[in-house]
């Protein structure tokens, strides 16, 4: 097997201790095609400890499908972004960890329904990324609040004083209303983070449970709380039911000037209608970290649009990222091996 992203002793040690746990049957197999850095990568050969671990020889971006691979049907484990088919074909593989928050690729009826016969599970890294796309969000209210895109622009180009134009146009957070799309453990943290500003702050999402931190509605509830919202911020994955949910009706009930925030998947946004509102300056702003397709082609007209500031799908990126993606997976490592529930599970 070629040994891809380990190198100089981190392969060493990772070959040796692969020797040493061929022979180790009542450990458990894991298999990882993650594209890890040197420290994350000898993070993970000392957290997985006698178990047997298998790096396969194409690793994946944490947010890439990664292709099919032989190696797969030797694990009990999956660890990174393994194919979907064979998680459902695989009936050795008894949990799957995926280095994403996001997991459209696995929620499909027919792999729920492999896994949950099998008594298998699926588990994801919200816990790694709720923080940084939360904090992503805050920066963004609180750069269009203070109307720092709109400074910094003017300093690129002009280097005009604007004050007598910028200072009446900002504006505080204290009283506004957010309606957030989605309340998972991005939009639970954001929540949290907006507290000290005392917005009122309320959500819709496919199922509530009652057990939320706001006031929770169904999604089909969406079109009625538009008007009432200054900031939609949308958390919402891709998926049947929310590509293209936020379509030209929802654009038209927003009121006048309201901002809008993508930080979940550009598919679930009808692009052409969020233009035109821009265009016409119905729309206050929009603040996007996701889009579609991605990367955003040069010549593609949200780059030109007036007020649609964009960042490349960093929302969720931090200098601790694959350490902590390993610690993360480590821990439930460890509660898989004693049998306890485990972290961020979604089958």
């Amino acid at each position: 097997m070629r040994l891809l992203c380990f190198s100089g002793t981190v392969a060493a040690d990772f070959c040796a201790r692969r020797v040493q746990n061929d022979d180790m049957s009542s450990k458990l197999t894991i298999w990882c095609n993650a594209q890890f850095p040197e420290e994350a990568a000898r993070q993970l050969i000392a957290g997985v400890g006698e178990h047997r671990l298998i790096i396969d020889e194409n690793p994946t971006a944490n947010i890439s499908a990664g292709g099919l691979s032989p190696t797969l049907a030797e694990a009990d484990v999956a660890f990174g972004q393994p194919d979907a088919n064979q998680v459902i074909e695989l009936p050795s593989l008894r949990w799957t960890h995926l280095t994403s928050a996001g997991y459209t690729r696995y929620d499909r009826d027919d792999l729920r329904s492999a896994l949950t016969a099998r008594g298998a599970l699926l588990t994801n890294s919200s816990s790694v990324f709720d923080e940084p796309c939360a904090q992503h969000l805050l920066a963004f209210m609180l750069a269009q609040a203070r109307q720092l895109p709109q400074a910094l622009s003017e300093q690129i180009r002009t280097q005009a004083w604007i004050y007598a134009r910028l200072r009446p146009q900002t504006r505080l957070l204290s009283n506004q209303t957010v309606l957030l799309l989605g309340f998972g453990a991005i939009a639970r943290r954001l929540a949290e983070l907006l507290q000290p500003f005392r917005l009122n702050v309320v959500a819709v999402r496919r199922a509530p449970k009652g057990d939320e931190s706001v006031p929770t509605h169904p999604i089909g509830e969406l079109n009625r709380l538009l008007p009432g919202a200054d900031h939609i911020v949308n958390t919402l994955p891709s998926s049947p039911s929310t590509d293209g949910l936020v379509d030209e009706n929802c654009f038209a009930a927003m009121k006048p000037g309201a901002i809008f925030y993508n930080i979940g998947r550009g598919t679930t946004v009808d692009q052409a209608a969020l233009i035109r509102l821009l265009e016409s300056g119905r729309l206050g702003a929009a603040y996007l970290d996701v889009v579609d397709p991605e990367p955003l082609p040069a010549d593609h007209p949200l780059w030109t649009t007036p007020n649609c500031w964009i960042t490349p799908h960093v929302g969720g990126g931090h200098a601790e990222e694959y350490p902590r993606l390993v610690a993360h997976f480590i821990r439930n490592l460890r509660l898989f091996e004693a049998g306890e529930p485990l972290i961020d599970r979604v089958i």
